[in-house]
Parts: C-alpha cells; sequence; structure tokens
C-alpha cells in the first residue's frame, strides 16, 4: 500500500501518523471502526470499542469489566460459567440456584458429581447409605423403611421375617398362621400340596390341611351316612356313646323322626 492509498476505506480521511484498524485489508480510522462495526455490550448496552477487549459467547458480546455473574456480580473472566434464561452465572450461584439438593446433607450436589436418585429425591452418593451399616449403597438393591433406606443384610438382620416354611425372608405381605409367618405362596395344604391363600382350611398340629385332606385324615364319620363331620361354618353334629353323627342325620332308626330334641 502505498502513502497515497494510505486513508480510511469510510471518511477517506488520511491515516498517516494517525491509530487505524486493518480489517478483511481495509484499513479504517478508529473513529469509523467503532462507529461502523462495534458490538454492543449486552450488560451496559454502550459499543464495545476498538480499544477494548470483546468478550463473546453465543453471539452475544460483552465488554470485559461487564462480563460478569448476573447474581453475584463477581468477574467471569477466565472463569467457568453456566448460562440459565440467558443470564450467565458462576459454578457457585448456577449450583445453587439450579442444581438438586443432596436429601441427607442438604448441600447442592454440585454439575458433574455423581448423584443418586431415589424416589424423587437426590443424594451425594456419599450421603446415600443404609443406615444400619454405614455403607454407601450406590447401585445396589435396598429396602426403605420410615427410618431410612437400608442394604438388602441389614435390613434382613434387623427387621425382616422368615417364612416358618421356605425359612427365607418375608419382604412384603404374608399370612400369620398359628403365631407363625408364611409366604403366601408357602401357605399350602399339608396333604395335597394346594395352594390354601385363598381357600378355606383347617389345622391339626399347627399344620393346615385343606377341607378335603382334613376331612379325609383327621374327622370323625357320621354313623348314618359314613360322611365326614366337619365343623366348618359351624355344621352341628350329635355325639352319643362314642360315636357320632350330622345333626340331620342323628333319627329314629324305626320311624327316621329326628331325634336330635331329645338330647
Amino acid at each position: 500500500m502505498t502513502t497515497a492509498q494510505f486513508y480510511c476505506q469510510y471518511c477517506t480521511a488520511s491515516l498517516l501518523g494517525k491509530k487505524y484498524v486493518l480489517k478483511d485489508d481495509s484499513t479504517y480510522c478508529v473513529t469509523c471502526y467503532d462507529r461502523v462495526f462495534s458490538n454492543y455490550c449486552e450488560e451496559c448496552k454502550k459499543p464495545i470499542e476498538s480499544d477494548s477487549k470483546d468478550l463473546c459467547y453465543k453471539d452475544r458480546h460483552w465488554h470485559e469489566g461487564c462480563f460478569k455473574c448476573t447474581k453475584c456480580n463477581h468477574s467471569l473472566v477466565e472463569k467457568p460459567f453456566a448460562a440459565k434464561d440467558e443470564r450467565l452465572l458462576c459454578t457457585e450461584c448456577y449450583s445453587n440456584e439450579c442444581s438438586s439438593k443432596c436429601f441427607h446433607c442438604k448441600r447442592t450436589i454440585m454439575p458433574g458429581s455423581r448423584k443418586m436418585e431415589f424416589k424423587g429425591n437426590y443424594w451425594h452418593e456419599t450421603c446415600f447409605v443404609c443406615e444400619n451399616c454405614r455403607q454407601p449403597i450406590g447401585t445396589k438393591p435396598l429396602i426403605s423403611k420410615e427410618s431410612g433406606n437400608f442394604c438388602v443384610p441389614c435390613f434382613e438382620k434387623e427387621f425382616a421375617h422368615y417364612c416358618n416354611f421356605c425359612k427365607k425372608v418375608i419382604t412384603s405381605g404374608g399370612i400369620t398362621f398359628c403365631d407363625q409367618l408364611w409366604h403366601k405362596e408357602c401357605f399350602l395344604c399339608s396333604g395335597c400340596r394346594k395352594d390354601l391363600c385363598e381357600e378355606q382350611f383347617m389345622s391339626r398340629d399347627d399344620y393346615p390341611f385343606c377341607v378335603d385332606c382334613y376331612n379325609h385324615l383327621y374327622a370323625n364319620k357320621c354313623v348314618a351316612c359314613s360322611k365326614p363331620i366337619s365343623g366348618l361354618t359351624g355344621a352341628k353334629f350329635i355325639c352319643f356313646q362314642d360315636s357320632q353323627w350330622h345333626s340331620e342325620c342323628f333319627n329314629c332308626g324305626k320311624c327316621s323322626v329326628s331325634l336330635e330334641l331329645w338330647m
């Protein structure tokens, strides 16, 4: 470029002995460059002139002195930051405002750190521990009670009930029979192994039996009809001289008149 060509491309003023800005192989005086090309600061709305540092983030521009956290007003120059709803926040303010709080210690779970979620709440990984042994639960199976979360071994040791039949832990539900607990699927007839969970049953020596097995194995037989006499559903029977009858079978052997009222 010759001395004769050394002028501002916008106002054509000579740039000899003056400060100038070179843009796209063209020269501009500082005044014209700032007027034509300067970006406007998001914070103060003033132009970012050529003698100022222009900080850019997602096509938005700031003066170096205006590039601050919108909440605590601390400078973000050369520091990590995050954006929320077009606001710039330092990592501490972003964490306090946007990050989850630990259900146990109530402190912020910092971005990038591992957090555990359970029943809609969040924990630091180091805070999500068994209430009994205080060991981290992580992703291992757990059982929750009102008093807290427990790893399976501690829950079984402290709280679990065991099935009288299979001797394994009853984690939910169950049936109580003769002061003993049973899994529903383990509560079977001691004779035919029929499921008794939804059935009427009888007991003998603290063992459950379905009605059919109990009648077949243990029930007294009616002298008249030879059918089992069961006390189930309040059925009445007559005992006379070490023998038993259904009440409706206790009749005169000659005329068949009921003898129940004579007892």
